[in-house]
């Protein structure tokens, strides 16, 4: 064969692979993989062939973390989406001690399995500028005018009081009304959690690339709503750390199309580390397969800890846990789907 043949054969075999790679993956779907969350070429290739894939995502701002992993599941896309929604079942695993969905408006009882002891919230050690929790300053003065620290059942009014100022805020967020949170002042610097989340978005083309209409259902929520999306909130109690937290997230799952679906999770509130965080989740069927589909998860986290001194020890350290951790989610819930379990 002349050297000219076997270049056209070389050509057309690679143009065959190229093409064969870039229809392995819905094209808006892989657009975003590539413009917006940073996957190679080498990445695409392993996600198709069925190897879970998993980097940092570059920050410019101090203290934010960000990360995506992928995996490719042999399972229908709604198997997953149905696992979601039954998000106390979903979510449990070893670190998540207690966890409940709130009502839709969210009521007080939604709380009642929730535990809070002294590891949780200690009233005694609690004031402005020093408290174990996230709180703003007025509810923090609160708790030494309406908790009377001498009292035996001292924890238990500090539970109760906890789980109030929990639930006034997060039906001030689900309802629109006044009194949500919108400065934790328990350390010797205030963190404005609405602020951080907002930086985060806009460090988030990923969300409104997909479906235009979500960056500002999840910046105005609940005004804008979206049609067809569904929402929801849960609480849960989780210990990743030295100490647990206790912690709100809003979820959104919106399907732009049959093959696409987009799924957020934005922090409410945390009560401890998290000062703001957005993940999304990406389900999209494998053309020309109706029984696979590429999920992706990526998170974006600001957390105050991570600035000043050793700053950036820290946040290596961070990271290797974050994308270790989402390594293991993607291949746990790969293996729950495809086995039926």
């Amino acid at each position: 064969m002349s050297r000219a043949a076997i270049a056209v054969v070389l050509f057309a075999a690679g143009v065959g692979l190229t093409a064969s790679q870039n229809h392995d993956f819905d094209p808006r779907f892989r657009d975003v993989l590539v413009r917006d969350l940073a996957f190679s070429p080498s990445d695409l290739a392993d996600l198709s062939r069925g190897k879970p894939v998993r980097h940092s995502i570059p920050s410019r701002t101090a203290g934010e973390i960000a990360a995506v992993g992928a995996v490719r599941v042999y399972a229908p896309k709604a198997a997953f989406l149905t696992r979601v929604r039954d998000i106390t079942r979903f979510k449990q695993g070893q670190g998540v001690l207690e966890i409940g969905r709130f009502s839709d408006p969210p009521v007080a009882a939604d709380l009642a399995a929730l535990t809070v002891d002294a590891s949780d919230f200690d009233a005694r050690v609690c004031r402005v500028g020093d408290c174990g929790v996230r709180l703003p300053a007025d509810v923090i003065k609160r708790v030494q005018q309406e908790i009377d620290l001498r009292l035996p059942d001292v924890q238990a009014r500090t539970s109760a009081f906890f789980k109030q100022a929990l639930f006034d805020d997060v039906s001030a967020y689900a309802t629109g009304g006044p009194g949500r949170f919108a400065q934790y002042d328990d350390g010797a610097k205030p963190i404005r959690p609405i602020d951080a989340f907002n930086g985060i978005l806009q460090a988030s083309p990923s969300i409104g690339a997909l479906a235009p209409e979500l960056p500002d259902h999840l910046q105005h929520f609940p005004a804008g709503t979206i049609a067809g999306a569904e929402d929801f909130l849960y609480w849960s109690k989780e210990k990743y750390g030295i100490a647990p937290f206790i912690s709100v997230t809003h979820v959104t799952i919106v399907c732009p199309s049959a093959e696409i679906c987009v799924m957020t999770t934005k922090d409410v509130y945390s009560s401890r580390y998290i000062d703001a965080s957005l993940a999304t989740v990406i389900a999209s069927d494998v053309p020309g397969s109706a029984d696979a589909f590429d999920l992706v998860y990526a998170t974006r986290s600001r957390v105050s800890a991570l600035d000043g001194f050793l700053s950036s020890f820290r946040r290596s350290m961070v990271e290797r846990k974050m994308r270790g951790g989402l390594e293991d989610n993607l291949k746990l819930i790969k293996a729950e789907l495809e086995s039926g379990r």
